[in-house]
């Protein structure tokens, strides 16, 4: 009877130990992707921040969809220009699936507010990433 139980918990460990891995992958694959963007883009480095990006990537902030490494780089600098800076990602969910990885949590930035004050902005967001052979790559990436 005890051999039983010993085998079924095992035999658990060895299904549930895999799922663990790849979510806690997944975490720290995200959570260094987040970081790598927080860190490049508030740096200003905009030609840096683009290569983060698949060379077809999909950005879709508030108002019309952009595409591609040039009209990217226009979109985040034009914030940048515009005052938007110390932007942080938090990552609260990390999925990985074959060459896929779905990334979900929150997002903030400070700003300009009315009068010059500066105000914070945040809000949720999602990034879609690929693995490519140079590493992970965003091909979706949007937020409210």
């Amino acid at each position: 009877m005890m051999t039983r139980h010993l085998l079924g918990a095992a035999l658990a460990a060895c299904l549930v130990l895999p799922v663990a891995a790849r979510a806690d992958t997944a975490a720290t694959a995200g959570r260094s992707a987040a970081e790598t963007w927080d860190k490049t883009y508030n740096s200003g480095d905009m030609d840096a921040l683009v290569t983060l990006y698949a060379p077809d990537a999909l950005v879709i902030p508030k108002g019309a969809a952009i595409s591609g490494p040039s009209e990217i780089k226009t979109f985040f600098s034009g914030l940048k220009a515009k005052g938007f800076d110390d932007h942080r990602i938090t990552v609260q969910s990390a999925r990985e699936t074959g060459d896929v990885l779905v990334l979900s949590g929150r997002w903030e930035m400070n700003g300009p507010g009315e009068g010059g004050a500066r105000k914070k902005f945040e809000g949720n967001w999602i990034n879609v990433m690929e693995r490519r052979p140079d590493g992970w790559r965003t091909v979706l990436h949007t937020w409210n």
